[in-house]
């Protein structure tokens, strides 16, 4: 028996007032999360229009290709204390995808990106928190 959690997604997801936000290709049963906190800043952009620093990414894709087309850009854009939340459709949606966890995690270790946390963001998508490496902070950026 699946159980959904009662936890509001916006705190799921570490969402808090005064974050710079930007969210690549997010859904639009998602556009509440633009106004779900006190955003300094809240953008939806494409990777091209990145400029940050941000303390929050989350880009949503089905495409490995785009993920790691997109990940250098992602990571000079992001804070060194920021967070990279990548979002990809669960098996059970049936939506065509070569992402999957494990896929995240392969590209994303080659950095200097750690994940910390794994989250239901919806029936459709499940999401990886990644968070630059302790040891690499002080030299981010």
């Amino acid at each position: 028996m699946t159980r959904s959690s009662d936890t509001p997604l916006a705190k799921k997801l570490g969402l808090k007032d005064g974050q710079r936000v930007a969210w690549l290709d997010r859904p639009a049963a998602h556009d509440h999360l633009v106004t779900s906190r006190a955003f300094r800043s809240a953008r939806a952009v494409s990777t091209e229009a990145l400029s940050g620093p941000y303390d929050v990414i989350h880009m949503f894709t089905d495409s490995r290709k785009a993920f790691e087309t997109a990940l250098p850009k992602l990571l000079v854009t992001l804070d060194k204390d920021g967070m990279i939340w990548v979002s990809w459709p669960k098996k059970t949606s049936n939506v065509p995808t070569d992402m999957t966890e494990d896929v995240i995690r392969e590209i994303a270790l080659q950095t200097t990106l750690v994940d910390v946390k794994v989250c239901a963001v919806d029936d459709i998508w499940s999401g990886l928190k990644l968070v630059i490496c302790k040891k690499h902070r002080a030299t981010h950026g």
